[in-house]
């Protein structure tokens, strides 16, 4: 099931969309500020940003301005006739699409159906894995922060990529002891799994991203 964000401060179209969407098997999650919308940009899994143009407190550019720097999510804009001529800002910003109200349902659906092909098919050639500003491109075996290539040892890169695959999973200390034993030649044992989580959460810059489960292991959530 898809997860669309929707960004829009109308309570009537927020509830007509939700309805509209969820009868064509999207999971719908909505924010009706700025504020509301980059703390799910960052915290949760979304396929889709719907977005409108003017919101309480900012606009829809610095959310796609935003969103295009953090994550890998296609946007498409809900526009009102009177700013049909500025979305080519949103366009500039990197927004997949946009559509004016008043808009048929079943227009937006094809749209966005449109929009997650286009995105599917670079997500499966590219194989990234994203969590906040985070990505891991498995082909390559590179990891990056804010699109700043952060370099990590072989080792390194076999544990954050078995977190990375099991988000909101815990692994145990054993698991992970398992899964690299004699990696590259190397015997690892308890103390020294220790050391290599410290050095990958250092590498991240954000202690918080890689939890430890006191007792039992770890886990990305």
């Amino acid at each position: 099931m898809k997860k669309i964000l929707l960004v829009e401060d109308n309570k009537t179209i927020i509830i007509g969309l939700k309805y509209s969407l969820e009868q064509e098997g999207f999971a719908i999650v909505s924010a009706k500020t700025k504020k509301e919308t980059e703390e799910i940009i960052l915290k949760q899994e979304i396929d889709l940003v719907l977005l409108d143009i003017t919101l309480p407190d900012g606009n829809g550019f610095d959310i796609c301005k935003l969103i295009k720097e953090k994550r890998d999510i296609p946007v498409i804009f809900l526009t009102a006739q009177d700013e049909e001529t500025s979305v080519v800002i949103g366009l500039d910003l990197g927004a997949d699409d946009y559509i004016t109200k008043s808009f048929r349902t079943r227009e937006l659906i094809s749209r966005i159906n449109s929009v997650l092909r286009r995105y599917g098919k670079s997500v499966e050639k590219s194989n990234i894995i994203q969590y906040k500003n985070i990505k891991i491109d498995t082909n390559m075996a590179k990891v990056y922060k804010d699109n700043v290539e952060i370099v990590f040892t072989s080792l390194e890169y076999k544990i954050l990529l078995m977190l990375f695959t099991n988000k909101n999973k815990l692994i145990t200390r054993e698991q992970l002891l398992d899964k690299i034993w004699d990696f590259a030649g190397n015997f690892v044992n308890d103390n020294t799994l220790t050391v290599y989580i410290k050095r990958i959460r250092e590498k991240l810059g954000d202690e918080s991203i890689i939890k430890t489960v006191r007792g039992l292991g770890y886990r990305v959530e």
